[in-house]
Order: structure tokens, then C-alpha cells, then sequence
């Protein structure tokens, strides 16, 4: 399958251009405030790389509530999980004060991969078959450690989980505005 980026929508912040849901804080990890992070991006290395500067904004739950920048000062694997240490959080406690914000980082103009494409870009897509068969539009893409799912919403309002693999999903148009689904039988039954 084609590299995907899966960050969420573009959204513009004050400083001017767009920027890409890349992580959420998760919970803190030893007692030197490094963070779990749940990752919105196929390319950790890069995007969450010591020295980037990352805009954070709280999560509902999150005892920080205002909006400020972190600036990543280590990254690495405890088994698969990403951590994060950042500059600006000392501690334990100032981990915990940053859990469930989400973290964005720089859109970049255009992903480097031709074939490639952000998961904003897919979402209400329609989705087609053979002879211009309709099967829905997209809802969304979910990341699973597995393989990636497309959510399909049908004409009739039902919602398939497509698995996004080159055989069931071997063409995303995203020029033309349309996704093309090979699925085996009964997927949508």
C-alpha cells in the first residue's frame, strides 16, 4: 500500500500555514517527565525528532489548559511504545499536568511520497466499484498495528470497516476525488 500520513485535519494556527495532529499525551513514564504518546503519524522519527517544536493544546481532562509549545528534547521505544521527554517539563508532575493534549506539528507542502496522502485527504471520499458502482464515502481511516481500516459509510447509512490493503483498495484518486474498492464478496452484505 502507498505511504500514508495519518494526521489528522490541517488546521491554521496563529503563526501562519497549517498544521498536523501528530500525538496525544499520554501517561507520564518514570520521574523524569518523559510521556507515552498515542501517535497520529507514520513518521515518528521525523516529526517528533529532539529539537522540533511542537504546538500543544489541552485535552478535555488536562490539567494545563492553555496552549503553548514543547519542544522535544528525546525520543524513544520502551517495546512499542513512543516517549517523549520535552524541554519544558521537568518532571513527574508536570507530565501528569500535560496528559490527553494533543500535540501538532508542521504541515509539510506536500507529502514526499507521490502516492502518498494525509487521512484528512480521504475522508468523504466517495468510494467506487465496478461499472460506477457506489458504495459510500469515507468517514475516516483507522491505525491499527495490523493493517489500516477505511470507514465506509453506505447509501443506506451503514458503517463497513474496509480493510486497507492494495487488494480491496487498489486505487485513491485523490485528483480525481474518488477511491476504488475491489471488495470480496459479502464485505458489504
Amino acid at each position: 500500500m502507498a505511504h500514508t500520513e495519518y494526521d489528522s485535519d490541517p488546521q491554521a494556527h496563529p503563526e501562519g500555514g497549517e498544521r498536523l495532529r501528530v500525538a496525544r499525551i499520554g501517561k507520564p513514564h518514570g520521574i523524569k517527565g518523559e510521556v507515552t504518546v498515542q501517535l497520529y503519524t507514520d513518521e515518528p522519527a521525523d516529526r517528533l525528532a529532539p529539537g522540533t517544536v511542537l504546538i500543544r493544546e489541552a485535552g478535555k481532562d488536562t490539567q494545563n489548559t492553555a496552549t503553548t509549545t514543547l519542544t522535544v528534547s528525546s525520543q524513544r521505544w520502551n517495546k512499542q511504545i513512543c516517549l517523549l521527554g520535552f524541554q519544558e517539563v521537568p518532571d513527574r508532575n508536570a507530565a501528569e499536568a500535560l496528559r490527553g493534549s494533543t500535540l501538532y506539528g508542521e504541515v509539510t507542502a506536500e507529502p514526499d511520497d507521490e502516492e502518498g496522502w494525509y487521512s484528512h485527504e480521504l475522508e468523504g471520499l466517495p468510494c467506487i466499484g465496478e461499472g460506477g458502482h457506489s458504495f459510500g464515502t469515507v468517514l475516516e481511516l483507522l491505525t491499527g498495528p495490523a493493517q489500516d481500516l477505511l470507514v465506509v459509510k453506505t447509501p443506506e447509512g451503514k458503517e463497513v470497516m474496509v480493510p486497507f490493503v492494495e487488494e480491496i483498495v487498489p486505487e485513491v484518486d485523490l485528483e480525481a476525488r474518488r477511491i476504488t474498492l475491489t471488495p470480496p464478496e459479502g464485505l458489504f452484505d
